[in-house]
């Protein structure tokens, strides 16, 4: 059996949309499963054995008609028996149609089923605290009627060369080992999904007076200024607890490092996700405009919890529309005050941090 999905998008929905891959391999380990992907996210499935191939999705085919037609020829080539369409956008609809696939599979959207030999619905509620995100991929499943238990946990595979790479840098910035180590995911993919730069930084400070831990930065070196500010509006007690200059080359070491922590806390995006897929609990504080109810994946409470402004004040979400809390997000974002969920922060650390220090000698 030849089978190929399909999920263009960030590192966070292409990170998710590989536990369809996962469960294909258990259910069809003999299968050839390829999946479709932009090239920017690829480093978060290096090592996974569930896929053979992955086919990239690049820019010259969302600008030009021939590159894209060259893109759906290939597939077509494959002679696919079955496709899984995760994305369901216009690109992927004109991938799918073409493709020659015995089957397909995607969600069921007015006037795009007939793309389809099989629809699931685009669920608007979760039923289980997996979180959206999570049940519409494993939706997509459904019609296969697979008879293997269905894991819904993404995974990072880290090579023994990355995680002694990561505790020698760790050893070259002399964090110290008597401490639990915290990642903050400090900038969103966009101003619209950063939690205000002077709000994050007491959100740092809030950690580094509840618990005597390590302080880790993510950021890109372009993001330095943002990432400078929020380290000079922290205390000089946080400071000294933050490892400014300590990250990764490239996404795969930054994978390497979050490996060597001990929890995440900060903005929703793919760092969040990366930590999850490393099973490291996490604390998500979500954009206005973002659904919880999507993003909000593995919430116990206790492990993995997140804070919305809806949580604190649902009287600004009534009657908007998602393009109106859009336009409105950096006006509802300073209304979000970080003492709203202090509280919150110091019992997720108090809760998480009780397990082994990482040893990174």
């Amino acid at each position: 059996m030849k089978i190929l999905v399909i999920q263009q998008k960030m590192i966070g929905d292409v990170l998710v949309s590989s536990i369809i891959c996962n469960n294909l391999r258990t259910a069809y380990p003999d299968a050839q499963i390829d999946y479709l992907v932009y090239a920017s996210t690829t480093p978060v499935l290096e090592g996974n054995s569930s896929i053979d191939n992955i086919i990239l999705f690049e820019e010259k085919h969302r600008k030009s008609k021939i590159e894209l037609a060259k893109l759906v020829l290939q597939i077509r080539s494959e002679k696919y028996d079955l496709l899984i369409d995760a994305y369901s956008k216009l690109e992927s609809w004109i991938i799918s149609w073409f493709s020659g696939a015995e089957r397909k599979i995607s969600y069921k959207k007015n006037g795009r089923t007939f793309l389809y030999t099989d629809t699931v619905p685009f669920e608007p509620f979760p039923k289980t605290n997996l979180g959206l995100a999570i049940e519409r991929r494993l939706s997509l499943l459904e019609p296969l009627n697979l008879n293997t238990t269905i894991d819904p946990v993404p995974h990072l595979f880290v090579s023994e060369k990355e995680n002694q790479d990561a505790k020698a840098l760790f050893n070259k910035f002399d964090v110290r080992k008597d401490r639990k180590t915290v990642m903050i995911s400090l900038l969103g993919s966009e101003k619209l999904k950063t939690y205000p730069l002077h709000f994050m930084s007491k959100v740092v400070d809030y950690i580094a007076d509840a618990a005597d831990v390590n302080i880790l930065f993510n950021y890109f070196p372009k993001q330095i200024d943002d990432a400078r500010t929020v380290f000079n509006n922290c205390k000089p007690s946080t400071q000294e607890k933050i490892y400014f200059d300590l990250l990764g080359g490239d996404l795969r070491s930054f994978i390497g490092l979050v490996n060597q922590c001990d929890l995440i806390i900060g903005n929703d995006g793919g760092a969040i996700n990366m930590a999850k897929a490393l099973n490291k609990p996490s604390f998500i504080i979500f954009s206005p405009w973002i659904e919880k109810k999507i993003w909000a994946t593995f919430e116990d409470g206790i492990h993995h919890l997140s804070v919305h402004l809806k949580d604190y004040r649902p009287a600004l979400f009534e009657n908007k529309t998602e393009k109106t809390l859009k336009k409105e997000s950096l006006l509802l974002y300073e209304k979000f005050q970080p003492e709203f969920f202090k509280d919150k922060i110091e019992s997720f650390l108090n809760q998480n941090l009780s397990i082994k220090t990482n040893d990174f000698t």
